[in-house]
């Protein structure tokens, strides 16, 4: 990113995460609780989700304004066709240096290796819980977790990076923290456990539900001692540790406890191509709109450039229980992780 680009943002812009479907095969209880997303939940229509050419041609304006990671999100993203062909166009844009995508991982055994040669680095993998009980409260679905553990084995075995992301609330999964570490330690992958926040209306956010970072690090530790990493970049959310007697590294992120809005590098593109500059955003600014009005490359660069520019996002920084209530927020089954 040049200087003068860096001039005109209120922050760095760098990391994009991109929603492919609004829609996942899990109903779980953190992001689309059952109850709301039943089965006869109308979710968006194809055309208005943003097609693989318009996603790639808003990525290279983003890549343009410093953008280097990309990752897909959903909802589940393996449910939209034809992903490997939109990894692989969005490889060949100038400046993206990490492409990854987010999933349950129960479609990975069959798209692992073409997701990889298409040009993915690696998955982050969704998995809450090792026991099948809670695992099925949690995912909202009688899938066992043992199909996310073949995912997860087949995105080894195909070359790809896998990192496990474990959402942490109180009375419903916290006793799986051990197992869930004690596993990622065997297999030499990177554990990040998150503390269970307040997006969007449905997930039933309470304070009393959250486990801090503070007591899931002393939890962990009982497993081996940890010692702190320095972050690998300006913006990076998750605080790294590693455990002292291997290389296996495991994350924290605290967005409830310990807030990161202040160095927050990260734009958020839903399903339908509507721009949001915080995960907690209560709306977003439409560039589906500004592309099929028939913008110019530039009249979207300007307008990314713009929207990001004007953020004073920092619902973290300013949360109180009242406010986590009362504000109207954007359900992260649709803006994604």
């Amino acid at each position: 990113m040049t200087a003068d680009v860096h001039d005109q943002l209120s922050r760095p812009l760098q990391d994009l995460r991109i929603s492919i479907m609004d829609r996942c095969n899990f109903r779980c209880t953190y992001c689309m609780p059952k109850e709301i997303f039943g089965d006869d939940y109308v979710f968006l229509p194809e055309e208005s989700l943003l097609s693989f050419e318009e996603i790639t041609r808003a990525a290279e304006q983003f890549a343009a304004l410093g953008v280097k990671k990309i990752r897909l999100t959903g909802g589940e993203p393996l449910l939209r066709k034809d992903v490997p062909e939109l990894i692989a166009s969005l490889r060949t844009i100038e400046g993206i240096e990490d492409i990854a995508l987010t999933t349950n991982a129960v479609m990975l055994p069959k798209q692992a290796k073409p997701l990889y040669e298409a040009g993915l680095e690696r998955v982050n993998v969704s998995l809450d819980a090792l026991h099948t009980d809670v695992f099925q409260e949690m995912s909202g679905r009688k899938t066992s977790p043992n199909a996310v553990l073949r995912g997860i084995d087949a995105a080894i075995e195909a070359g790809l990076g896998v990192k496990v992301n474990m959402v942490v609330r109180k009375g419903v999964n916290d006793e799986e923290v051990i197992p869930m570490a004690r596993y990622c330690k065997e297999k030499g992958l990177t554990l990040r456990f998150i503390e269970f926040m307040d997006v969007g209306q449905t997930n039933g956010w309470d304070f009393s539900q959250v486990v801090s970072k503070k007591e899931l690090h002393e939890r962990v530790s009982q497993i081996a001692p940890l010692e702190a990493l320095e972050r690998n970049y300006f913006g990076e959310v998750a605080s790294r540790y590693r455990y002292r007697d291997s290389d296996v590294e495991v994350g924290f992120i605290s967005s409830v406890t310990e807030t990161f809005c202040g160095s927050c590098t990260r734009a958020r593109l839903s399903a339908d191509g509507k721009l949001f500059t915080c995960l907690f955003s209560e709306s977003g600014s439409d560039l589906r709109a500004v592309m099929r009005d028939g913008a110019t490359d530039g009249q979207i660069h300007d307008w990314i450039r713009a929207v990001w520019g004007k953020r004073e996002d920092r619902y973290s920084e300013l949360r109180t229980e009242e406010s986590a209530r009362n504000r109207k927020k954007i359900e992260m089954s649709y803006i994604g992780g």
